[in-house]
């Protein structure tokens, strides 16, 4: 389960779809596989096959994944259904018969004109990937992403050609999933169209642009491109069928917590009122139905929250799992661990020896960045109490305030031996959100699993503590772990890092600010998703945040601003802009509820496995690095608004345009390209320094 293609991971947004399913080892981390039969039969539908058209298990085949294929059975299929609609009388007369025979017409229109494009991009992906092993970039996922859509209508198609003469067969709500996949082709076919702009205006070989007017050319189309098709009725159409109902409860989750933002102004970490409030506004959205039986108004408020709302609501419903309600509730199906213990460690000096001559040391400064010193806080996981993890010397770190039950002591209690191995541990959210209690639940299966101590930190969130504070942190957290790693129930014979999205990125940083500093680096990285490219630069992969339900660009890009400093806090929080404060931790249990430990399950396996084998293995001499209602009538074909100087598509190729346009600050400052913010920027000389990196 392993990607090491430059282009997967060269930004943040292609490597939310690693996510998917998809089969990592042949593909890459953004292939999707979609089990179109399985999910037929689930629904009870019956498909027809002809011997014009074959069924969709061949178009999953790898062998036969040839995309000529794809678009003669598409065009089949068009023909198919249009015809069997045609000869019925009881629906000649239909509105929605005529709007499904208009559309069934549309799609023949977009499915020629997308394949020459895919034609074009099939003759010259293969130059983008890793090596003949991992076939795996944008471009190939982009080209995925369209082929998903058009099996989606192939199989609705098939069903309607087949059923339009039943009794039970709904012409408008057949009518109403054809026009929204639809305009989802004709979307996805703009977007082919950029990526195919994007590949003549690169050098050879290069997935990113570096013209900024050219990338700033392509965040306009995207910020006036009608979005809301992708997350009404074919929400997650390019995920695994399992993994939709969850993608389908984190966008209703989503915009029925916006749909109440007004109302529940809190503050996280304010007071224990501001608190419960966010609960009561995290729960709000179990009484919004609305957007369950409505897929249009919930496509098209989806579009308006991530086009138009704060950094401060991204904050407060990515923390939804730091509140006591949910994250009590996930607490049931946690692991048992006889070590979770919160850690404040002050920010003094240490001394450690150089990794080069350990008969000289170097000394590390404390985070001083913005506010000067201050104590870096950590959890501390094991699922055995090992020795040192209960000493005076430990606990002094841990305050008054911590549980008695975050450690299980006792007389009669063995204390196991000091672990070979160490686990330092990052966590995600964007570098503005979540703390290690919303990661609890895994570390603790990890602990399990691994039988290793893991120490995660819990690094000040931007805007409040923007770049390079939560670097300082987290390294100084990793130095203070080497040197006090008795204490925390490890040897430190091992010393692995591991994170997902933001903690990846810092997971990689970290490694390098070791090896300029002269620490001991640590012997192997296991990042998730990592953000490594937080330039605006426009990729293939980037152009994918169109349908990304997780993290579209809007959203990504609030995030690389208020991480790199470039807006006053003030634009976030409506605080005085010349106070910086600190985050402040919540003190409440908080871990993934069941659908989530399910989605992370591949992962955390996966990944486990990987850490036992790293760890478990002598340190190798040289070290290596791998690297459709409302949503349909809403938009409207073309807007001059959005246009400067020459179109931007040929006439054909022009996409829906949003009814809720808003701008997009493009984050535009030198410290996205430094090297510990964009480590995929970093010399060559430095990256084959780092230790083996796992990706997943």
């Amino acid at each position: 389960m392993v990607c090491r293609s430059q282009g997967c991971y060269s930004d943040i947004a292609s490597a939310r779809c690693c996510t998917a399913g998809g089969d990592l080892t042949e593909h890459c981390k953004c292939s999707i596989v979609v089990s179109f039969e399985s999910d037929m039969e689930q629904r009870g539908i019956e498909c027809k096959v002809t011997a014009d058209t074959p069924p969709l298990s061949f178009f999953l085949s790898r062998q036969h994944m040839d995309h000529r294929t794809v678009y003669s059975t598409l065009e089949a299929v068009c023909v198919e259904t249009i015809a069997a609609l045609s000869r019925l009388e009881s629906l000649r007369c239909s509105d929605a018969t005529a709007r499904l025979l208009v559309t069934m017409t549309h799609i023949q229109e977009h499915g020629r004109a997308v394949e020459g494009l895919v034609t074009g991009f099939a003759a010259v992906y293969h130059h983008f990937d890793f090596d003949p092993q991992t076939p795996g970039n944008g471009y190939r996922t982009l080209v995925k992403v369209v082929h998903s859509c058009i099996l989606h209508i192939i199989q609705k198609g098939r069903y309607i050609a087949t059923n339009c003469g039943g009794v039970f067969f709904r012409v408008e709500h057949n009518a109403g999933e054809m026009q929204t996949y639809c305009v989802a082709l004709c979307q996805l076919r703009a977007l082919l169209y950029l990526a195919q702009r994007l590949l003549g205006e690169n050098q050879h070989g290069q997935l990113y642009s570096q013209d900024r007017e050219l990338s700033k050319r392509f965040v306009k189309e995207y910020t006036s491109m009608h979005k809301a098709c992708f997350y009404g009725r074919c929400l997650g159409f390019q995920f695994s069928p399992s993994l939709r109902p969850f993608l389908q409860t984190v966008v209703i989750s989503m915009v029925s917590f916006g749909d109440n933002y007004k109302k529940h102004q809190t503050r996280l970490g304010q007071c224990n009122a501001g608190i419960l409030s966010t609960g009561r506004a995290a729960l709000s959205f179990f009484t919004s139905g609305k957007y369950v039986v409505d897929p249009e108004l919930r496509g098209a408020e989806f579009e308006r929250i991530t086009q138009n709302l704060d950094m401060h609501f991204w904050k407060t419903f990515w923390n939804i799992t730091e509140t006591e309600l949910i994250s009590s509730l996930a607490s049931i199906t946690s692991n048992i661990v006889q070590v979770n213990l919160m850690l404040a460690v002050p920010g003094e000096p240490l001394v450690l020896p150089l990794s080069s001559d350990p008969n000289l040391s170097v000394t590390v400064s404390p985070p001083l960045a913005h506010w000067g010193p201050g104590p870096v806080h950590m959890r501390l996981i094991s699922h055995s109490l090992r020795q040192g993890q209960d000493s005076a010397e430990l606990l002094v770190f841990s305050g008054p305030e911590t549980p008695l039950r975050s450690l299980t002591v006792g007389p009669r209690l063995q204390r196991a031996c000091l672990s070979p191995w160490l686990l330092v541990h990052f966590h995600g959210g964007g570098f503005v959100a979540q703390t290690s209690k919303s990661h609890e639940s895994y570390l603790k299966s990890w602990s399990r699993d691994l039988n290793v101590p893991i120490l995660s930190v819990d690094y000040s969130l931007a805007p409040e503590a923007p770049f390079p504070r939560a670097l300082e942190e987290c390294f100084y957290a990793y130095c203070w772990a080497l040197k006090n790693c008795n204490l925390l129930g490890s040897t430190a014979e091992r010393v692995c890092l591991a994170g997902d999205s933001a903690g990846g990125n810092l997971c990689i940083t970290v490694s390098m600010k070791a090896m300029s500093h002269g620490v001991r680096a640590p012997d192997g990285i296991m990042a998730a998703y990592p953000a490594t490219l937080l330039t605006t630069d426009a990729s293939p992969s980037r152009l994918l945040t169109l349908i990304d339900p997780v993290l579209p660009l809007s959203v990504l890009y609030k995030c690389i601003t208020a991480y790199t400093g470039n807006t006053p806090i003030s634009a976030y929080t409506g605080a005085d802009s010349g106070s910086v404060q600190q985050v402040q931790q919540l003190d409440t249990l908080s871990a993934l509820g069941q659908d989530t430990a399910l989605l992370l399950r591949d992962i955390t396996q996966g990944a486990s496995s990987w850490l036992q084998s790293l760890l478990q293995e002598k340190p190798a001499a040289q070290a290596s690095t791998s690297r459709a209602t409302n949503g349909l009538r809403d938009p409207t074909p073309h807007s001059e608004d959005v246009q400067e100087g020459p179109r931007e598509f040929p006439e054909g190729f022009e996409p829906l345009r949003s009814g809720c346009l808003a701008e997009i600050r493009t984050p535009c400052t030198p410290v996205m390209n430094n090297p510990f913010v964009s480590p995929l920027l970093a010399p060559d000389s430095l990256l084959k320094g780092l230790p083996p990196v796992h990706l997943v």
